[in-house]
């Protein structure tokens, strides 16, 4: 049989931890490996372990005898003293470097208790405020193992939407699949939502136990590529296709939004890859300032020029001094 682990490592915690401390470490660990909540093969070894350990260190009188005796502190009589059971050699690995072992009156199965008093001192309802169900208490002095209805588990998924989507809101019918198979639920999308928030659905999560309710199940938005706009937080990136002339001598532009085509006034002597912004037309935002809009300038030439175009294109080579090269 291999070794127990000593009781301050179970913890993980320094020996020189506080009670605080050490109650802390096991609400932590009993959220986790608590057999009701987590099914894995070892969370009922790992939870047994964890209360014997805490059953031991939060009694100040037992954790002084561990922190003496080690593994035999439940061994040996409580009017030797310390000092004389290391220099007699029979406390060998006991003391700091000791670790804790069953023994006699130890856990043993799980219904029988924490060790010589800790399964009377020991409240975990108090000590787990209540996220093991509000009757622990009474199911524990009825002799029975359940704790009482635990909630079921919040559950997370992806919910992929369209820059529209995002910007208008509107309803969605996904089908989700679980231990008890595919169930359809009905998404209600607030407008301007964006990419990476959470949109809550209570009671839609893992089922709970012993009558618990349900957890909730929370969407995380993600905004799909879409072929024209980009997204960064509220704002949107347009492009903004002009010809060379609208972008020396400027002019008024049509451009789409999500919301609906809006005007930009591009000023004379605009050159490519300058943003133009529009204030408020990018994504909403039911709490705040929206997001802006920026018409990125793309300046676009004919593929082919008429005869008229290539004559007057090279009267402007001609007579322009302008050198885009030049600094």
């Amino acid at each position: 049989m291999a070794p127990a682990r000593d009781f301050y490592e179970v913890l993980g915690v320094p020996r020189t931890a506080s009670q605080d401390e050490i109650q802390r470490a096991y609400r932590k660990l009993a959220r986790k490996y608590h057999p009701d909540v987590n099914k894995a093969p070892e969370a009922e070894d790992r939870f047994k372990e964890a209360s014997e350990a805490y059953a031991v260190l939060s009694d100040p009188e037992q954790r002084k005898r561990y922190d003496a005796f080690g593994e035999d502190f439940r061994r040996v009589p409580p009017d030797v003293d310390p000092e004389t059971w290391a220099r007699a050699g029979a406390g060998a690995g006991a003391g700091a470097g000791g670790r804790a072992g069953a023994g006699a009156g130890g856990f043993g199965g799980f219904g029988g208790g924490f060790g010589a008093r800790g399964a009377e001192e020991v409240d975990l309802e108090d000590l787990l405020g209540g996220i093991f169900g509000g009757r622990a208490g009474a199911r524990r002095r009825q002799g029975g193992f359940g704790w009482g209805p635990i909630q079921g588990a919040d559950q997370e998924t992806e919910l992929e939407l369209t820059v529209e989507e995002a910007y208008h809101g509107g309803h969605r019918r996904i089908t989700l699949t679980g231990p008890g198979g595919p169930h359809t639920i009905d998404v209600d999308i607030p407008p301007g939502v964006t990419d990476g928030q959470r949109i809550r659905l209570a009671g839609q999560g893992g089922h709970g136990s012993d009558g618990g309710q349900r957890g909730d199940l929370y969407l995380v938005v993600r905004i799909m590529p879409h072929p024209r706009y980009r997204v960064d937080g509220r704002d949107i990136t347009v492009r903004l296709p002009l010809t060379p002339w609208e972008a020396a001598l400027g002019t008024t532009a049509p451009v789409d939004t999500p919301g609906g085509e809006a005007k930009v006034k591009v000023p004379g002597g605009t050159s490519c890859g300058r943003r133009l912004r529009l204030r408020g037309r990018g994504l909403p935002n039911p709490r705040g300032r929206p997001g802006d809009l920026f018409a990125e300038v793309q300046i676009m030439v004919p593929h082919q020029l008429s005869p008229e175009e290539r004559r007057l294109f090279q009267e402007l080579a001609a007579t322009s001094s302008f050198d885009p090269r030049r600094r």
